[in-house]
């Protein structure tokens, strides 16, 4: 094979693209961005590079992956929603009461909202192998169940692939026996245990016995990177490296367990302080902000836990800081590798976080409530030393997450910016320098404050790669064009940003929306979080979203109003309350729940016996008009 030269005019060979997804990483988590997380491997990436502190991802992980392969809105790319939450209404409600804001049935079945990535988008690897290079993922994929849905069918010629929203990280899964209720597997559990796996399009039929998901996914793709040395591959190559870590369960090795032993002893509302304070030194954070208040009424306060209540909490926090330093662990091995054998300085490697840290109570919720709690006292051992093993299943709550993304307003799953900002880190390949403020940045590690999203990330790398988009036509189909737009003019100096002032930038996740304009930022945010109306915000002096300025500044909310509607008819984003506008009911046959995934991998027999299990699920159409 013979390299290809660099058709965007920069000569020599084309670079090399890493990029690095953690799952549900608060923003704060990393060392580099504030935290007190041992990251070494991503320190020293930041300290050669430059981070974002504005820098956004969709609410939620699918949504995000899939506008990381696209550079489109989730909502086109067939990621409306998580397919999870499309399919039962009750994994994304906090209680009965509220199901009236949280129904998804309206979205089931229709455009967008396909729960795998659709025939409207190419993809990056499919674009990137057609223009001649490598492409290679070893991670969490959740964007289709089903092998005409595997990476190897959207442009990845090597591709170890984790299929579900998450699963156990050990692959441990219950001998089940009794015939109590607690001896079937709960409902909300079906679809957040088992770890289904693809490589290379065949569904995987066992994991090591030694199976732990991020070291797993780090020697895959160590392996995927010698494999490609020991053919004498010289094509460029394009490596997703994308973690289910730090997702719950919470599960890491004990070795990176015992580095927090009594770290958090002193709870989440002192660790956001010193987070804080940590990320205005650091210059990540301004020094003038107001956080916004912790939201939380499902949990007790950290001085009203008992002592053992308050020692399941802290080594929950321990067991998740394991998870985030076991990530940064591979990522060295495979960048440390990359270095060894003189890939890194032609390669461009970003990191980055699927959404804001998560903060549900799980234990508060209707669906998890009885029969799951009874399930887990069973069948799994969630005894304080034992937390963090294969056979625990913990999750840490809201209080953790909002230490982790403070200042900013709640979480994961929300369209404020605690669940949208997530931090984002790149190194440059050699021959492209970072600028700031249109002058050669002294030395590296700069910190940018400039707005972008996830968006933006496909566009820059089809301009490092020389690579032109096909849209309208991609193999005879017709595709969109990306939403985003390439970070390089900005990266290199010759733009002083990555967006116009005017730029218009939408989120939608179960009823939640935001829409920004420049510094501004309108949100809606249902009951019981919100007051379930449209909140203005000007983030340049308020990044906490704490003052409300819609009754002080009413005609910049309708013109941001006006915005909404419009990325709603560009986007085809199903509301889900009426007003967020061109609200539809839900058609009687889509409101069947559990009926609405193409696989039903969780079910006895299924794993031996894909082809029995699947169903076709129905499809609508939907014609989007102007309001």
């Amino acid at each position: 094979m013979s390299g290809s030269q660099d058709s965007s005019g920069r000569g020599g060979k084309r670079p090399n693209f890493l990029v690095i997804v953690a799952d549900d990483l608060g923003f704060s988590d990393l060392s580099c961005f504030g935290g007190e997380i041992r990251t070494p491997n991503l320190d020293k990436l930041a300290g050669n590079g430059i981070r974002f502190t504005d820098f956004h991802a969709a609410a939620a992980c699918s949504p995000s992956r899939a506008m990381i392969m696209t550079g489109t809105d989730h909502h086109i790319a067939g990621l409306g929603n998580l397919i999870e939450w499309t399919n039962n209404s009750g994994q994304n409600a906090p209680s009965d009461g509220e199901m009236k804001y949280w129904s998804t049935a309206p979205q089931r079945g229709m455009p967008g909202y396909e729960g795998y990535l659709n025939e409207r988008v190419v993809t990056l690897p499919e674009m990137l192998r057609d223009a001649g290079y490598l492409t290679m993922m070893a991670g969490k994929w959740h964007l289709g169940l089903t092998p005409e849905r595997f990476p190897d069918k959207r442009g990845f010629e090597r591709s170890f692939a984790h299929l579900p929203a998450c699963s156990n990280h050990y692959a441990y899964e219950p001998q089940l026996h009794g015939s109590g209720p607690e001896d079937a597997t709960p409902e909300f559990m079906t679809m957040s245990f088992i770890a289904l796996h693809s490589e290379d399009g065949e569904y995987v039929k066992e994991l090591p016995k030694s199976w732990y998901s991020s070291n797993g996914y780090g020697d895959k793709m160590l392996g995927y990177l010698k494999d490609k040395k020991e053919k004498a591959d010289d094509r460029p190559f394009f490596a997703y490296f994308p973690f289910t870590a730090p997702h719950w369960p919470l599960q890491a090795p004990d070795e990176y367990v015992a580095h927090y032993k009594g770290v958090y002893d002193d709870g989440p509302d002192v660790l956001r302080q010193k987070r804080l304070q940590r990320m205005k030194e650091m210059g990540v954070c301004p020094v003038d902000v107001e956080p916004h208040p912790v939201v939380v009424d499902e949990v007790k306060q950290w001085a009203d836990m008992s002592s053992e209540e308050k020692a399941k909490s802290s080594k929950a926090m321990e067991v998740f800081a394991g998870m985030v330093e076991c990530i940064d662990a591979n990522v060295g091995k495979v960048v440390d590798y990359l270095e060894q054998t003189g890939e890194l300085d032609n390669t461009f490697v970003c990191f980055m976080s699927d959404n804001g840290a998560e903060g549900a109570a799980y234990e508060a919720y209707p669906i998890v409530q009885g029969q799951m709690m009874q399930h887990l006292k069973k069948y799994y051992d969630n005894s304080l030393k034992n937390l963090g093993r294969g056979d625990s299943f913990i999750w840490y709550g809201p209080r953790w997450a909002q230490a982790a993304t403070a200042p900013s307003r709640l979480y994961k799953a929300f369209t404020t910016e605690g669940g949208v900002r997530v931090p984002f880190l790149a190194k440059l390949p050699n021959g492209v320098d970072i600028h700031s403020n249109g002058e050669l940045a002294s030395g590296h590690g700069s910190i940018t404050n400039t707005f972008s999203t996830v968006m933006d990330l496909a566009p820059t790398i089809l301009e490092m790669a020389g690579i032109k988009h096909p849209a309208p036509i991609y193999q005879g189909r017709e595709v969109v064009s990306m939403r985003g737009s390439s970070m390089l003019p900005f990266l290199t100096g010759s733009s002083p940003s990555i967006h116009s002032e005017d730029h218009i930038t939408g989120w939608e996740t179960c009823g939640r929306a935001a829409v920004r304009c420049g510094d501004y930022k309108i949100v809606f945010i249902p009951k019981p979080k919100g007051p379930e109306k449209w909140q203005l915000y000007n983030l340049a002096k308020d990044p906490g979203e704490v003052f409300d300025l819609a009754e002080q500044d009413p005609e910049r909310l309708e013109r941001m109003i006006k915005m909404w509607d419009q990325y709603v008819l560009e986007t085809g984003v199903i509301p889900l309350a009426p007003a967020l506008g061109n609200w539809i009911e839900a058609m009687e046959e889509q409101m069947p729940e559990n009926a609405w995934m193409e696989y039903e991998y969780w079910k006895d027999g299924a794993r031996d016996n894909p082809a029995a299990f699947r169903r076709e699920v129905p499809r609508f159409t939907r014609e989007v008009k102007a309001m």
